[in-house]
């Protein structure tokens, strides 16, 4: 019976073998040589995950939950720089680009880059590069993340997304509170709540599913980062107007916190969140139940994975099956 790439065990150590005709060598996803020690590393079968407690999880995956804690933090503070540069009416690039699309456009390729460089950072590679709750979520509906790494993503996240902001705030002297700028909040745009929501849920979904079908074809699952970080290029150059564009519960509340602006903060929370798990369903009813590989948006390096691998008869928690 012909294997899918998504049951070869290589596959499933971050790495993806290419048979050649000449003798069967084998060349790695990436550059990265995988060693019998990263080997062990990466290896945790879903029964070693499902052992860990609160206080197992908290002693073993510390460094994930700061990791995403600490992308959050960047996100956040180039997230202000950017806005400040291309928003503030005092800052000369502001002065220069007249047209709202453009300066739009600009913000999309400088967060759409972050994002790109924080997944592929050390740190991403090792937690994921999630840096959103909605994200982690909709991976634990799929059986690839445990239930305490998920409420302790969310614990790093929130804090995470404050600190960045807070750190851009005083470096930059207090220019992100002016009203052109305020902190990067994302709020309801002038078509009102009912098309935030919706235009929240639809890039939410279609970021999910991207994220889903990229990082699980044999292909593409090495360019993830690149079309996660081109999608929050287009999005925030297109839909910014109808919601301020998020995606994201702990990015709206970083910026909602200092900026003391709570108006609509429930369409970030629950939009995101639900577009999401309607990609993973999706997901799920074209590959007949298959669920993805791993939680990881790059998958192919020499950093351990903290998450459930399947064997390709993994189900839904609740569902019969192995996780």
């Amino acid at each position: 019976m012909k294997r899918h790439f998504y049951q070869d065990p290589a596959y499933h150590l971050g790495c993806r073998a290419e048979r050649e005709s000449n003798g069967g060598m084998n060349k790695l996803l990436n550059t990265e040589a995988i060693t019998s020690e990263d080997l062990h590393r990466q290896t945790t079968t879903p029964g070693e995950h499902r052992a860990l407690g609160v206080i197992g999880s908290l002693r073993g995956h510390w460094p994930e939950y700061l990791m995403e804690a600490g992308e959050l933090t960047f996100y956040m503070f180039f997230t202000c720089i950017f806005a400040t540069v291309l928003q503030d009416p005092v800052s000369p690039v502001r002065q220069l680009i007249a047209s709202p699309i453009l300066r739009r456009a600009l913000m999309g390729l400088a967060v759409g880059a972050t994002v790109i460089a924080i997944v592929l950072t050390p740190w991403g590679k090792q937690s994921g590069g999630h840096f959103n709750p909605a994200m982690t979520f909709a991976f634990y509906r799929l059986g690839k993340v445990e239930f305490w790494d998920v409420l302790f993503y969310s614990a790093a996240q929130f804090p995470g997304a404050i600190l960045g902001v807070c750190i851009a705030k005083y470096l930059i002297r207090g220019a992100t509170r002016y009203e052109a700028v305020r902190y990067a909040v994302t709020a309801p745009g002038v078509y009102g709540f009912t098309a935030a929501f919706l235009g929240e849920l639809t890039i939410s979904c279609v970021l999910m599913a991207t994220v889903l079908f990229v990082s699980n074809h044999v292909s593409l699952a090495r360019y993830t980062p690149y079309f996660v970080g081109a999608l929050y290029a287009a999005f925030i150059t297109f839909e910014t107007p109808l919601s301020g564009m998020s995606m994201n519960p702990a990015r709206t509340f970083g910026s909602a916190f200092h900026a003391g602006y709570w108006n609509g903060l429930w369409i970030y929370f629950v939009a995101p969140t639900l577009g999401m798990l309607i990609a993973g369903e999706v997901f799920l009813r074209i590959r007949g139940g298959v669920p993805p590989l791993c939680a990881k948006l790059h998958h192919a390096n020499n950093k351990r994975c903290i998450f459930c691998h399947g064997d390709g008869t993994t189900r839904l928690p609740g569902l019969s099956g192995r996780g």
